[in-house]
């Protein structure tokens, strides 16, 4: 007779399947089904969710604004409407006055690392400031740069300029440069340029080709400045109602390693894509000098005061909180000095 043997994992699986009812998940974006984030980053992550819950988490996924605007997916996860969404929560300005200190420029060198970083960082305020929901996973870009129809080179050349900020923080740093921020989702921002409602945009190099603002913005600040985190969150209703087994498996899936793990091809496609427009002889890239350099930060500091204000008048230390994100940095390699 023959005979066959079950690993560790398989008998694990046949438990949790066996054990708890079969839920499928909404999970709700807006981002378009072919960016580098569904396709490296939530397709495998559902995988192996579904996997290690012996098939009985699945997911149906509506992307691309489908259930609702990208601004809107905090509140559509908060009240069900979604089970899980992934949200940008600087598209919410002064909502969670925290976790702007993501998007305040000069903080990280890279958003694969930083990922990591940020995860472990927020672990300490999420409850509080996303107390009606699930905190699961963070997911920045790589270092967001200046765009433009013309050259920018330094602060002074944004005076007078109308740009697409990628969020409120960064909004707040165009304001601060003279230039009027455009607020509009990432999806939206090439035909803000295409109609001159824009004249630049701030994005990572992979927004150039995903959402085609390149065929817009000929001339790139080559610059890393500032990152733009989305966070992966639950409907607490729903985790709630997971088996225990099935909440074990969510669990293991949203840790600061993971959000690492489903960062890493967003990191990877950003940049081809840069390589891709230094090769593009119909692109200008500029390379700030040091002294350059030391004036875009000097003209950032307003930002960061600003951001402190922000967080003491919400209740908490200001200083406390950025050495406490300038720690994780640090101990993840990618603290921008």
């Amino acid at each position: 007779m023959k005979r066959t043997l079950l690993t560790a994992a398989a008998v694990c699986m046949s438990v949790v399947g066996a054990q708890a009812q079969d839920v499928t998940l909404r999970f709700a974006h807006w981002l378009p089904p072919q960016h580098a984030v569904p396709q490296t980053g939530m397709a495998p992550w559902m995988e192996s969710i579904t996997d290690a819950s012996g098939g009985s988490i699945t997911f149906e996924v509506f992307p691309a604004q489908q259930l609702g605007a990208a601004p809107d997916h905090y509140d559509m996860t908060r009240d069900g409407i979604a089970d899980i969404g992934y949200v940008n929560p600087g598209y919410n300005a002064g909502r969670f006055p925290i976790f702007e200190l993501v998007g305040v420029p000069f903080l990280a060198n890279d958003g694969l690392n930083a990922s990591k970083a940020i995860h472990e960082w927020y672990l300490d305020y999420a409850d509080k400031e996303m107390s009606d929901v699930y905190f699961c996973l963070v997911n920045p870009h790589e270092p967001g740069r200046f765009h433009g129809k013309n050259e920018i080179k330094v602060p002074a050349d944004v005076k007078g300029l109308s740009v697409r900020p990628a969020h409120s923080t960064m909004a707040r740093f165009v304001n601060s440069l003279g230039g009027s921020s455009v607020q509009v989702p990432a999806p939206e921002a090439r035909e803000a340029i295409a109609r001159g409602t824009a004249d630049a945009v701030t994005f990572p190099y992979e927004a150039m080709k995903i959402f085609k603002i390149g065929e817009e913005t000929k001339f790139h600040n080559d610059m890393p400045l500032y990152l733009s985190a989305q966070v992966i969150l639950f409907n607490k209703a729903t985790y709630d109602g997971l088996s225990a087994d099935q909440k074990k498996v969510i669990d293991d899936h949203c840790t600061p390693e993971w959000s690492k793990q489903f960062s890493a091809g967003w990191t990877e496609y950003d940049t081809n894509v840069r390589q891709e427009i230094m090769n593009d002889p119909e692109h200008t890239v500029y390379t700030p000098t040091a002294e350059e350099i030391a004036l875009w930060r000097e003209a950032a500091v307003p930002t960061l005061e600003a951001w402190k204000a922000d967080v003491k008048n919400a209740g908490y230390d200001p200083d406390a909180v950025l050495e406490g994100m300038r720690s994780a940095l640090e101990a993840n390699g990618t603290l921008n000095k």
